[in-house]
Formats: C-alpha cells, sequence, structure tokens
C-alpha cells in the first residue's frame, strides 16, 4: 500500500517543521514546502521532498503542487494549510498597502492552493483540509489588527467551506493555536519595519515603551507557550481520525479565551485582551 501523502506548507521553521518530522516519524509521506528555495534545499538534505510555494506567487502554488501530484500519481490525502506572517502595528498606523499584502500570503494565497486542491480530492473520492488558525482568529490581540484580520478571514471561509463539503467525503478542519513557539516574531521584524512609520505615530511612546521591546529583545517564552510538536497532536488527529473535528484548541490559553467568548460580555472580554 503507497503512503499516505500530506502537503505541509511553511516547513521552514516552527509548526511547519515540526509537524513535517512528526508526521514522517508516523509514517506518512510529507511534502515539506517552504517560501524560499534555500529553505527546500535544506528539507531536501533531511531527506524530504520540499516544492518551493510562496502563497503570495500563484506560479510557485501551481508548480508547486504540480510538483506533489506528478510524485504521488495525481493524489494527495492532506492538505495542511500553515505558513503565514504577521505585520505588528495599531490598526490606525497600518497602510492598506500593508493589509493587501498580507491577505495575499496569509489567506488568498491559502485559497489558491485549497481551490487547486479540492478537484484532485473530489476525483479520488476522500481528502482532508486542514488550516492553521490562531486564538487570534476568534478573539483579538492590540497591535496584531492585520494578522488578526487574516485569522477571522480564513475562520469564516473556512467553516463555510466545511458546511459546503458536507456531502463530500473532504473533512475540513481548523487548529487554532495559542502561544507555540516559533519565529513569527522575528520573521514579523522587516513588515513592521517596510509598512509602520511608528515614529509619526500619536501612539510613538507606546512603540517605544512596548512593542518595540517585544520585537527587538526577547524575554523568554510566554506565559503558557509550548514546543511547536504541540499542533503535530492535533495534526495527527486531524488527518487519522475516521471522523476528524471541526476544530482543535492547542494551549491553554485558546480553551480559555474560547470560554472567555461565549460566556462573557463583549466589554469585559475587550478588558482582558487589552490587558494581555
Amino acid at each position: 500500500m503507497p503512503k499516505k501523502s500530506i502537503l505541509i506548507t511553511g516547513c521552514s521553521s516552527g509548526i511547519g517543521y515540526a509537524c513535517a518530522h512528526g508526521m514522517r516519524a508516523a509514517g506518512w509521506r510529507v511534502f515539506a514546502s517552504c517560501r524560499t528555495q534555500e529553505d527546500c534545499e535544506r528539507l531536501i538534505a533531511e531527506g524530504f521532498e520540499s516544492p518551493r510555494i510562496d502563497y503570495s506567487d500563484p506560479k510557485s502554488i501551481e508548480d508547486g503542487l504540480k510538483e506533489v501530484l506528478d510524485a504521488t500519481g495525481g493524489t494527495l490525502n492532506v492538505l495542511f494549510n500553515n505558513g503565514a506572517f504577521g505585520t505588528p502595528g495599531a490598526v490606525e498606523d497600518l497602510p492598506t498597502d500593508a493589509l493587501r499584502a498580507i491577505f495575499e500570503a496569509n489567506f488568498f494565497g491559502w485559497h489558491t492552493l485549497t481551490r487547486a486542491v479540492l478537484p484532485v480530492m473530489r476525483k479520488q473520492g476522500h481528502g482532508r483540509i486542514i488550516q492553521n488558525s490562531s486564538v487570534l482568529g476568534f478573539v483579538t490581540l492590540p497591535w496584531r489588527g492585520a494578522y488578526n484580520a487574516t485569522k477571522f478571514a480564513l475562520e469564516g471561509l473556512t467553516d463555510t467551506l466545511r458546511i459546503e463539503m458536507r456531502d463530500t467525503n473532504i473533512h475540513v478542519v481548523l487548529i487554532e493555536p495559542g502561544p507555540v513557539t516559533s519565529k513569527i516574531r522575528e520573521n514579523s521584524i522587516p513588515h513592521f519595519e517596510r509598512w509602520i512609520n511608528w515614529e509619526a505615530s500619536p501612539r510613538r511612546d507606546m512603540y517605544e515603551n512596548r512593542l518595540r521591546k517585544r520585537l527587538y529583545h526577547s524575554s523568554g517564552p510566554d506565559p503558557f507557550e509550548l514546543p511547536a510538536d504541540a499542533v503535530l497532536q492535533k495534526l495527527r488527529h486531524a488527518c487519522e481520525s475516521y471522523n476528524p473535528k471541526p476544530r482543535y484548541y492547542v494551549t491553554i490559553p485558546t480553551y480559555f479565551m474560547g470560554a472567555f467568548r461565549r460566556f462573557l460580555p463583549t466589554r469585559a472580554l475587550d478588558w482582558i485582551l487589552a490587558r494581555s
């Protein structure tokens, strides 16, 4: 029997990297894609098949998926959309072009790849689309407006797709991590420097005293932070369970925020989130 296959995006580090190794150890054929060819070459040296997929480059999505399907004979069991970045800054300081750029990578590219995979799964009669969302897909934190917006949009689109796929054997799943060890903060610095004119902001003091310190000077793990392979446990269940859950929480803060959102008045939840 051929190994079951999974395409994971954003595998250069963090969640994608940990899940690529974990799923391979569990017996899956893993296509561990990265945004840059340099990172793909590093993963190839580690024994992975690693097509280059950059969500902001439609041609790379087309070519990367073709590479996967050529290797498998035209089949794919699971797509795990994962790669994303942040553009930290107050909403009033976010240029609209900054939102366009982050939506291209964190949302539109995911949709492009998902739509390209769905005909493959329809033809083979089964499949799983798994979206790595975030606790910030259903609650918001200040200074993360651009990222929050992409994850809220992703959750809405994914929930709709799940309902629409009910008459097929294609399962659509959300994974919602809270604080997980990754390079997302480090990787967000170039986007912050490109888009946010913090020195001209009415919140300049807050940038100097809070956000820039958090970006440029790591103070260690966040409270309740888990290693990236904490997501692997939920990914394996979503891939291997006969009837996967519609959504999987990862980390204690995600469970707390899920409960708070259900039971607290909006103003009370705002008070908590403003102090997070």
